[in-house]
Order: C-alpha cells, then sequence, then structure tokens
C-alpha cells in the first residue's frame, strides 16, 4: 500500500468559528508512529461542544474526533507490533494540557503505534470506529487504580481476579443509550455487578438489556420516582453511579443515588458547587478522562488494549450500532448538529472518510 502526500480533513477553522473540509498533508511517522487509512470515523459529544461553547481546544485550525479505524498502510521506525495491512482501532490525539487536536477526522491518520490495537475480521471498521473512546471512557473511570486517577479504583474485570468480583453490588448508569453508557453497563456485567440499573428512552430497552442492564427506567421520569425504583431494585445502598449524561438535569439525580462515601462518575465538566456538595456528604466525584495518551491513562490503557481484540472476539464488549453519514467528512457537520439537537439515541454516527469529495 502507498501513502499519498495529500488529503482531505475536516477543519475547525478558529474558536467558535466555522467547519471547512480542505486539503492538507499526510503527515510522516516518526519513530514509533504508524499511518492508518481512516475508513470509519465516529462522532463524539465533544466537538459540537468545543466549536459552540469554544472550550477545551486553545490553537486553531484544528482537525477533532476522538475515535477512528482503517488500515495500517505505513510504519515508522521501530515498529514491530503491527504489520502494513493491518486493520486497527485508534484514537485521536488530544493535548488537555497545551489545547491541541489532531483527531480522527481526516483520510489518513499518523499516529503512536503504542495507542492502537488490532481489530477482529468479524468486526466492520463501523463498528469498530465506535469502540476507542467510548470504552476508555466507561473503563478508565471505574477501573483505574493509579493513585492520582479520576477513578472509583475497582479491579478491571479484564485482569486476574476481575470477572465477576462485585456480583451482588448495585450500579445505577444514567444514559445507558449513550456510547459510553453502553460500554459501562458491558463492563458492569463483567465485573458482577448486579442488579445493573440504567435510564433512557424506553424504546431502547431491548438495547439496553442486551448489553447486561436488569433493570430499564423511562428517563422521563421525575427524579423521585426514579430514587424510589432505584432504592426498591437495589434494595441496598448504591456505591456506585455513573453519570453518562451528566447535565444540570441528571447530576443532582446522580449525587442523590449515591450512598454516603460512594463514587459518582461524571463525563462532562461539573459545576463547583456539586462537586462540594457531595464531597460534603462524603461521596467522591471523579471526572471521566477516556484518552489513552494522557499519563495517568498509560498503564491502565495497557492492559486493556492488551485484552481488548479478545474482548471483541468473543463478544464480550460488543460495539455501539452505528449509522453511517452519507458525504463522508463533509457529513459531519450535519451529524454534530443533530448531536447537539439531541436527536441522536442509541446509535454513533460513523463517516467514511473516503467517501469525501
Amino acid at each position: 500500500m502507498s501513502t499519498p502526500s495529500h488529503q482531505k480533513a475536516l477543519f475547525l477553522e478558529a474558536k467558535q468559528g466555522r467547519w471547512a473540509v480542505r486539503t492538507t498533508e499526510v503527515r510522516k511517522p516518526g519513530p514509533g508512529d504508524i499511518v492508518v487509512k481512516v475508513e470509519a470515523a465516529a462522532l463524539g459529544g465533544v466537538e459540537w461542544k468545543i466549536q459552540a461553547w469554544g472550550i477545551l481546544i486553545k490553537q486553531y485550525p484544528t482537525i477533532l474526533g476522538l475515535d477512528g479505524a482503517g488500515t495500517v498502510v505505513e510504519l515508522g521506525e521501530g515498529v514491530t507490533t503491527f504489520a502494513v495491512g493491518d486493520r486497527v482501532i485508534f484514537q485521536g490525539k488530544w493535548d488537555t494540557i497545551t489545547g491541541t487536536s489532531y483527531g480522527t477526522f481526516l483520510q489518513y491518520f499518523t499516529g503512536s503505534a503504542q495507542f492502537a490495537v488490532k481489530i477482529p475480521d468479524s468486526i466492520s471498521f463501523e463498528a469498530a470506529s465506535t469502540v476507542p473512546l467510548g470504552v476508555a471512557t466507561a473503563a478508565f473511570s471505574i477501573y483505574n487504580q493509579a493513585d492520582s486517577a479520576p477513578s472509583a479504583k475497582y479491579l478491571a474485570p479484564w485482569l486476574p481476579g476481575g470477572r465477576g468480583k462485585y456480583a451482588g453490588k448495585p450500579i445505577v448508569i444514567l444514559g445507558g443509550p449513550t456510547s459510553h453508557g453502553q460500554y459501562a453497563i458491558q463492563f458492569a456485567r463483567l465485573s458482577g455487578f448486579s442488579p445493573i440499573i440504567t435510564t433512557g428512552s424506553l424504546h431502547n430497552t431491548d438495547l439496553l438489556k442486551s448489553f447486561g442492564a436488569t433493570h430499564v427506567l423511562d428517563r422521563k421520569l421525575s427524579d423521585e420516582e426514579i430514587k424510589s425504583q432505584v432504592t426498591q431494585i437495589a434494595g441496598v445502598p448504591v456505591e456506585l453511579v455513573y453519570d453518562a449524561v451528566s447535565t444540570a438535569a441528571t447530576l443532582p439525580l446522580a449525587l442523590a443515588l449515591t450512598a454516603p462515601r460512594g463514587n459518582v462518575i461524571v463525563v462532562q465538566f461539573t459545576p463547583e458547587e456539586l462537586i462540594a456538595q457531595g464531597q460534603k456528604d462524603g461521596k467522591a466525584v471523579h471526572m471521566a478522562h477516556g484518552v489513552f495518551r494522557t499519563p495517568i491513562n498509560h498503564e491502565i490503557g495497557r492492559t486493556l488494549l492488551a485484552k481488548l481484540p479478545e474482548l471483541l472476539e468473543i463478544g464480550d464488549i460488543k460495539p455501539n450500532r452505528w449509522e453511517v453519514l452519507p458525504g463522508g467528512l463533509n457529513g459531519i457537520v450535519g451529524g454534530l448538529e443533530r448531536m447537539e439537537n439531541d436527536q441522536v439515541s442509541g446509535v454513533k454516527l460513523v463517516v467514511r472518510p473516503q467517501e469525501t469529495d
């Protein structure tokens, strides 16, 4: 396979600026890098917020996108873990300190082989592209045991002694149909948590139960109704609540559902007063961070990537359902608008960058 010198990429031109698909160079691989022909890139929940709210990114123009899957077309010096032609998943580069991004919304991605992993032939590129950020966000926030990690620090089910370790312990996952909500349910099942209680639109009930949820509560219920049903179903205090939505509407509920000295995981920036209230009540609030490149995640990420191909192959972890947006990279902006308008439920939106005109 040959690597072209130029490619199409979707740029966010300026802070709260416009999106533009234009031609740019394909980066040459450095030592330890691979170049991947991006066959599928998935849209996350953060890209529209970066554009609309002007958050997280400091240097423009920038290429966003954290989820990708494709074929290795070139190896940098010293790479022995991959061969040209391998099918892989990978994350885009996002540095929260410098506010820089080099993401997956392009046709050829160049990045460290350390943070990529082979995918089974049985899984399509589109399905595989839904995996990297969702799996990492759920897994790291529950299982990263590094001292300073924003995590509940449970033992991961892919590590020795972790499978089924928390049998009989209830867990609540608010927003089960979200991408990382679906993965949180699956990891909870592997860890043995029971009951696994989640909220969502009831038309997603069968989907969520297929992942391992034991009880699906209508997200339209009042907080009081949800708390009453959780208390009845769980039977004991809930020590772990994963809020996969983390908005002003769900955060107070997440805290209220959590037992004293329990753990609340949130996936968006949380108002300081809510964190303070949680701490006052003896509850730890952890901000999920699912980026493999971040140093605090290197060790947990290494162990997860080592087992992820097997977990996918045997179906212990199933990718999100997906919907392909037409037009390649040109379809991303419309997809982000749908996400901003809360018009996506139970699926991950995916583009095929090679189809870009």
